[in-house]
């Protein structure tokens, strides 16, 4: 299933394979948990069927089982669409999940190669494994560097005969191990950081994986991040991209004004594309002192002006908070970004 997508940085969603589980407190609040829970009750079985088994409710809620859906017939869709998309990879899971199969992530990867017309937006929780695969060890006593497992893999699922053909993939094996195809230049590699705890943790894979382009996407944004190190770093591993957000939904936790304009000023300074996505569901509403607030109202941040009053956010719901930071939108992306077709 392919969408023509509402999230602010990309055009389409592309999930060849459904379910997740959660690993840290951005996936606290997850949409995909309740989307897939309304699929799996969808009339009509074909929908139905791809949403099966993939959440429950336990312990007063609902979750992700921990299974994976694989969509194999949805592998070709990209190889029907000729006009040039940005494309978010899928939006419903983790494509380096531990349940998905190593060869099934190098058919996902092999369709990618074959689409240089598409830029392909990958954002995973997953690091270690995105590493491990992309830049895998040679298993075999050959000697071979980093990764060419994994582009042979790849290899295998564009040849006719083999047990992973996708059907209408063409040979790819000259793009793979030849010039300047890897990394993919069309593929965005990126992690989920809602946190400095979680930067710290998943930035540093991110940047000894093999990438045209390395991205964060920092939504919902549970704290101040400090990129310092990374994000001005101007050598080939560095951040190319910064996404921001607040989280909506029920139970939305408040992203603090200040998080988001750190945020944005760092990568200002560091020559990094910045792109705020969203408030979420709270927003600044200007500021206030501490007698004159409304139940749905929160006192945030340093004392503002002469009267010491208090910067206030508001919860307003997603549409009314809009994606303002400061007066203005931000929809900046990687440099790449002009070299779509």
């Amino acid at each position: 299933m392919s969408t023509n997508s509402s999230i602010e940085w990309t055009e389409t969603t592309w999930n060849p394979l459904l379910g997740c589980s959660r690993v840290s407190p951005g996936c606290d609040h997850c949409y995909a948990i309740n989307t897939a829970t309304l699929r799996a009750g969808n009339p009509h079985p074909k929908v139905s069927g791809a949403f099966a088994g993939l959440t429950e409710r336990r312990d007063g809620r609902l979750d992700w089982t921990g299974a994976v859906n694989l969509l194999p017939e949805r592998l070709v869709q990209p190889l029907k669409w000729r006009k040039p998309r940005r494309i978010f990879v899928n939006s419903l899971s983790d494509l380096f999940h531990e349940s998905v199969p190593d060869e099934y992530i190098a058919r996902v990867f092999a369709v990618m190669a074959a689409t240089p017309q598409h830029t392909y937006q990958i954002l995973t929780k997953r690091h270690g494994r995105m590493r491990n695969l992309l830049r895998d060890e040679c298993r075999c006593g050959g000697g071979h560097a980093p990764g060419v497992h994994f582009r042979s893999s790849m290899v295998w699922a564009a040849t006719p005969h083999s047990d992973s053909y996708v059907p209408g993939l063409p040979q790819i094996s000259k793009l793979l191990f030849g010039g300047s195809g890897w990394p993919l230049p069309n593929v965005w590699l990126g992690v989920s950081v809602e946190d400095q705890k979680w930067a710290d943790i998943r930035v540093p894979v991110l940047l000894d994986t093999p990438a045209a382009v390395r991205w964060l996407s920092c939504e919902p944004l549970l704290g101040p991040l400090d990129l310092a190190g990374w994000a001005y770093d101007q050598a080939s591993q560095s951040i190319d991209w910064v996404v921001a957000g607040g989280e909506s939904g029920p139970g939305a936790r408040p992203m603090l004004p200040d998080w988001a304009r750190s945020l944005r000023d760092q990568c200002v300074q560091g020559g990094v594309p910045f792109l705020f996505k969203q408030w979420g569901n709270w927003a600044p509403n200007g500021s206030r002192g501490i007698g004159n607030i409304n139940p749905r109202e929160r006192l945030v941040g340093q004392p503002v002006g002469d009267m010491g009053h208090l910067e206030v956010i508001e919860r307003l719901g997603k549409k009314a908070a809009g994606r303002l930071l400061d007066g203005r939108t931000w929809d900046e992306y990687p440099n790449r970004e002009a070299d779509r077709g």
